[in-house]
Formats: structure tokens, C-alpha cells, sequence
């Protein structure tokens, strides 16, 4: 997917976070306008447990990055501020990485090539070959990271292997391995996960059978960011569907619809930069 011209008008995404306090709506405004910015869409949010703000704020016009940048530098100092500004020109580039359950890596290559999600994927990553024949099908680079006796040494080599693309997000797309802490902690925010299950309900192993055997009367399934904690990241999407007394193998079915759906959702809004996180909650702006 090729970005568009850098000379047509396009809009940037600004995100800040900050201790709560009065006039920092007022103070990012001004300095947007010092940089002959044009703020089409602001949404904010104030963290009750944490003392914190943050916002998103939407500019189009002749903006001029420098200027804007010199003013947010001046509330790095006054009110602590941390931003960032996202400009929208060129798609981010993502990583996918999978085991041998395909449905949620294949709704994520049909999404890109059909301009659903706007990125781009770098590779598919799994440490199975069953993906091999799918990403070829798509002309995505496929890396495979065989697991051997060595647990250390594969985990290293996938490591190593999601770095050399240097992707801006990387999606675990049923990647059916517990990574370290080596492998997560360079991706904190920008990595995320599909489970299988409505967390904290469900975490680990084997969610839908012990749905099943539990006669639970809704599925679903969460996407996270990644910690070094097991399932227990920041969540950003989820989503259910009711059942009844089906079996398994049709409680699995219904599952997987829900996870490419959930899947698909999370990956979006976090390309548009509209989750925040703040401690082990997210704020999601529309």
C-alpha cells in the first residue's frame, strides 16, 4: 500500500498526556495556533485514579511541525506534558505473528490488501509453516521461527526476527507462545494481543473448553497490549456473542467470528492513535 503524495493536504494526529490541572486544553489550543494548525476534532479525558489527562486532537491546515513542537516543548517544562505528533501521509508498517490457527492473520491480510485497515504488513512471523502458504498468497514476507529444544534460543530468534522489520505495531494474531519479558518490554504500547475469552474471565489456556464445561451463556474474546504478566495487559477491545447448549465445536466457531471482529477493531484504533493508556486501564477515544 503506497502512502499518499506529501503534498497534498492531510491531517495529523497530536497526542498528549499530562497531570491533570486546569488550562492544558487551553495551552495545547495555543500552541497548535502558533503553528498554523487548524484543530478539526479534540476529545480529552481525565483519569480519576491516576491524577492524569490526556487527549487527541485532530489538525489539518499548513501546519508548520517546528513551531507547533516549540510551544509543546514549553509545556514539557511548565505542566510535565509528554506528546507526540502522528503525521497520516505514509501507512504504519505492522508485524504479524501466528501459530497454526490461521483465521485471525488471514481477516488481517484481507483487511490491509482491501484498504479496511490502512498499513502496512511487513511480515508474517510463526513459529509454524502452516502460514508460509497465505502470506505468500498476499505477497507478505514470511519469517519462520521454528521451536526446538532450545526454548531460549527460538524466543531469541523471534525476537530478533520482529526487530528486523522495525514495525511500528506488532499483532499477536493467535501467536500461541508465552513470551518473556526480553521480548515484550521493547514493545510496551505497541503490542497486542488476541484472547480467546471475555478477560479476566478465562485467562491462559484452553478458554472455550472451560467456557464450555463451565455453562457460561456468552463467549467472546479481548484484545490487549502485552505485558510481562500472562493475559493481564491494558485491555482496548472486547466483544460477545450469547449461546446456548451448542457443542464445542460450535461455541469455537462463533468464537472466531468474534476475535477477527475484535481483533480487526483494536488494530484500528490503534493506528488512528486513539487509545491512551493509563496504568493497566485504556481510555479509547471515539
Amino acid at each position: 500500500m503506497v502512502g499518499r503524495d506529501r503534498d497534498e493536504q492531510h491531517a495529523w494526529v497530536l497526542t498528549v498526556r499530562a497531570p491533570d490541572g486546569p488550562g492544558l486544553i487551553a495551552s495545547i489550543a495555543a500552541a497548535v495556533a502558533a503553528g498554523g494548525g487548524n484543530i478539526v476534532d479534540m476529545q480529552q479525558h481525565s483519569d480519576p485514579y491516576l491524577a492524569a489527562f490526556g487527549c487527541r486532537v485532530v489538525i489539518d491546515g499548513d501546519l508548520d511541525a517546528e513551531l507547533l513542537g516549540q510551544g509543546m516543548g514549553a509545556l514539557v517544562d511548565e505542566r510535565q506534558v509528554e506528546w507526540q505528533l502522528h503525521d497520516d501521509a505514509a501507512p504504519p508498517k505492522i508485524v504479524i505473528c501466528c501459530s497454526s490457527t490461521l483465521h485471525c492473520v488471514s481477516d488481517l491480510l484481507v483487511r490491509v490488501a482491501t484498504g479496511d485497515l490502512r498499513c502496512e504488513i511487513a511480515a508474517v512471523i510463526s513459529d509454524k509453516m502452516v502460514a508460509a502458504d497465505l502470506a505468500s498468497r498476499f505477497d507478505v514476507p514470511f519469517v519462520h521461527v521454528p521451536v526446538g529444544e532450545d526454548r531460549s534460543a527460538q524466543e531469541t530468534a523471534f525476537s530478533d526476527a520482529v526487530a528486523s522489520f522495525a514495525p511500528e505495531l506488532v499483532v499477536l494474531a493467535r501467536y500461541m507462545r508465552v513470551l518473556p519479558a526480553g521480548a515484550v518490554a521493547p514493545w510496551a504500547g505497541r503490542m497486542i494481543n488476541i484472547h480467546h475469552s471475555t478477560l479476566p474471565a478465562f485467562p491462559g489456556a484452553n478458554p472455550r473448553r472451560r467456557a464450555h464445561e463451565g455453562g457460561v451463556k456468552i463467549i467472546g474474546a479481548t484484545a490487549h497490549y502485552v505485558t510481562e504478566e500472562l493475559d493481564e495487559g491494558p485491555i482496548i477491545a472486547q466483544g460477545v456473542v450469547p449461546i446456548g447448549h451448542d457443542t464445542l465445536d460450535v461455541l469455537v466457531q462463533h468464537g472466531e467470528d468474534v476475535e477477527r471482529m475484535v481483533l480487526a477493531q483494536a488494530v484500528r484504533l490503534h493506528l488512528e492513535h486513539r487509545v491512551m493508556v493509563f496504568g493497566s486501564r485504556t481510555c479509547v477515544f471515539d
